[in-house]
């Protein structure tokens, strides 16, 4: 029996590891947003992990790394950077162009849909462009908050951004080494089986990451081209939300089908009918043919599987969550693989003593 002092020091220890235990998860929870940051600079970190060690080879029967691992490291940014650069000198200086073109035409198209509603019964008066601006329904009645919010919204987003490039940047250094301290605190035993599932969630997070690249890319390159054969006004900047469009799960391809067909009607309805049925064929190409062999072949995550991270992603963090849905699920999955394997060993090997007994 239970003497009152036992009870009084479990009780106190029971008490003591609750608020323990919410502390922490209060902690955690304040701390969100630097945990996302952090989240996201892991992700980026093992994406890039294989092709780091690809370019610190080790040479052919020396021990010694071709070049430095920071110095690698630098090489992939170096060379992203001078993409983005290349990309951007051959796509803004068009790009701007279309965008202050369609501006432009931003009030004789306004006019346009003016008449349109007229002629339908659907509006008494014309109103200018910018009485539509001043009687549009806002959040806020105060602009100049309004505006500082977004601003702020903005900054906080470079800094983000900057964060997580250089946050990205010590962990792929620092990653080895940081792996080797924290497999320590794992039992002897279970430490080989911990780092092949370590080696799987980077094959498959960097397999997302290349997959993302690609799909955008493809996307971008099929929407410019097909767009710029059929005359499309402004395909720059259509191509361009497409390929951005690309990183956004199920929301992305539509939102660009929609910008697409919303910009071909300000030049003719049959227009707009043939970019809807190519970014329908660009949608089949995109859904049956690269997806499931990037995605599903690589990454290995089943589209079931898919579609409940995204919806709880999406729930959780919005479009943040959704585009890290999948990377999150492949990791999960190779957790789920390793436990039920441990679980499958253990109890083959809990038959075999009980047959020997």
């Amino acid at each position: 029996m239970m003497s009152d002092r036992d009870f009084t020091r479990r009780m106190l220890q029971t008490v003591l590891t609750v608020a323990g235990v919410a502390i922490v998860v209060a902690a955690l929870w304040a701390a969100r947003e630097a945990l996302l940051l952090i989240y996201i600079s892991a992700l980026i970190a093992m994406g890039f992990s294989p092709l780091v060690r690809v370019i610190e080879r080790p040479r052919s029967g020396r021990g010694r790394m071709r070049v430095p691992r920071w110095l690698a490291i630098l090489a992939i940014y170096i060379a992203i950077v001078g993409v983005v650069v290349l990309v951007g000198l051959a796509v803004i200086p068009p790009l701007v162009a279309q965008a202050e073109a369609l501006w432009g035409r931003l009030p004789e198209e306004f006019n346009r849909f003016q008449s349109f509603l007229i002629r339908r019964n659907l509006m008494t008066r014309r109103i200018t462009l910018a009485e539509a601006v001043q009687n549009a329904p806002s959040g806020s009645s105060n602009a100049v908050g309004t505006v500082l919010v977004a601003l702020s919204s903005v900054i906080g987003g470079v800094f983000g951004l900057i964060t997580i490039l250089i946050l990205s940047f010590y962990l792929l250094v620092e990653g080895n080494a940081m792996f080797e301290y924290l497999i320590r605190f794992v039992p002897a035993g279970r430490r080989a089986d911990v780092s092949t599932a370590a080696r799987q969630a980077v094959t498959k997070v960097s397999a997302w990451l290349r997959a993302q690249f690609v799909l955008a890319g493809v996307m971008g390159t099929f929407a410019a081209i097909g767009l710029g054969l059929m005359g499309e006004p402004y395909f720059y900047v259509v191509a361009l939300v497409a390929a951005i469009g690309e990183t956004i799960p199920i929301v992305g391809p539509v939102i660009g089908g929609i910008t697409a067909v919303s910009v071909a009607l300000t030049s003719s309805p049959k227009l707009a009918v043939g970019v809807g049925l190519f970014f329908l064929a660009l949608h089949q190409l995109e859904s049956n043919v690269l997806v499931p062999k990037i995605m599903e072949r690589r990454v290995g995550v089943s589209p079931v599987a898919v579609m409940v991270a995204l919806l709880v992603g999406g729930a959780l963090w919005g479009l943040v969550g959704a585009i890290l849905a999948i990377p999150t699920a492949a990791i999960l999955a190779v957790i789920i693989e390793e436990v039920a394997a441990d679980t499958k060993t253990d109890s083959a090997s809990s038959l075999t003593i009980q047959r020997r007994v």
